[in-house]
């Protein structure tokens, strides 16, 4: 049996991902260099890799930069889960350009999930775990520390269901993904409720 931190299992990265995007703002590269570096710091992601094709001790590891993001679509490395199992997980930027903002996009692959025996909530029609919505969400928090961002979304393929513009501020009643909504200095979270 692979494990669940394998590149080249292709099943690892199947089924969709649970993400924590964070809408970065306005097309800066300084910006999202700063939530980049942030995000692979407080997520304690290992590594940084360029392909899924080979596995991390046979490739070498490329920098965790806006520019290798850019060469590679997406950067991609090993974390551990707050459940304890090390499963492949990606980052990639969404770029807006002039019409609207820019994403960075933090992922966890549900093969990599299920492999790693994660509960996730039975009869639903997606992913969600709400181990992984407050891990993620305590990571959101810790990239605010030093990189501030407009908002952070958490669950399943959440990357641009809203941005911070729709929401005005304010944070939804009914939630079915998590919410990370900055007032000022203070980010809040809401919690998927539904």
């Amino acid at each position: 049996m692979t494990s669940p931190s394998g590149f080249r299992d292709r099943t690892n990265w199947s089924g969709g991902y649970y993400e924590l995007a964070i809408e970065v703002g306005s097309s800066d590269d300084a910006r999202i260099q700063a939530c980049l570096s942030a995000l692979w710091s407080a997520a304690d992601i290992r590594g940084c890799f360029g392909r899924r094709d080979r596995e991390p001790e046979e490739q070498d590891p490329v920098p965790c930069t806006v520019g290798s993001l850019t060469e590679f679509g997406d950067l991609l490395g090993q974390v551990r889960l707050p459940t304890g199992g090390l499963v492949v997980c990606g980052c990639v930027a969404i770029r807006g350009g002039d019409d609207s903002s820019d994403w960075l996009d933090f992922y966890v692959p549900v093969g990599a999930l299920e492999r790693a025996g994660l509960a996730h909530w039975d009869g639903r029609p997606f992913f969600r775990s709400d181990v992984m919505d407050e891990w993620l969400a305590a990571i959101g928090a810790e990239v605010f520390r030093s990189a501030s961002f407009g908002l952070g979304v958490i669950g399943f393929e959440v990357s641009g269901c809203t941005d911070a513009s729709a929401l005005a501020g304010k944070l939804p009643q009914t939630r079915d993904i998590g919410y990370l909504l900055p007032r000022g200095d203070v980010l809040r979270y809401g919690a998927a409720n539904t």
